[in-house]
């Protein structure tokens, strides 16, 4: 039968393993977040929002506001 010994120095390598592993996707995540924020900066230099996407947007915005304050009850 193996040592108490044993299994702390498996429980320690272990954890020191699952640390590493975690750091690492940890950095692949923000790298990759900072990635797609520079490409949708990029797109959005290239192809500003139309004059009519913007009367879309707010459009849609009140929409949503005359929608929420029917569901709250206001009177508009």
């Amino acid at each position: 039968m193996p040592e108490p010994s044993f299994y702390l120095m498996t429980a320690a390598f272990t954890l020191i393993g699952l640390t590493a592993v975690s750091l690492i996707a940890l950095r692949g995540w923000r790298d990759w977040i900072a990635l797609k924020t520079k490409e949708l900066e990029q797109k959005r230099e290239e192809n500003p929002p139309s004059a009519t996407s913007r009367i879309e947007v707010a459009d849609l915005k009140e929409r949503i506001r005359k929608l929420e304050a029917i569901a709250a009850g206001v009177e508009l």
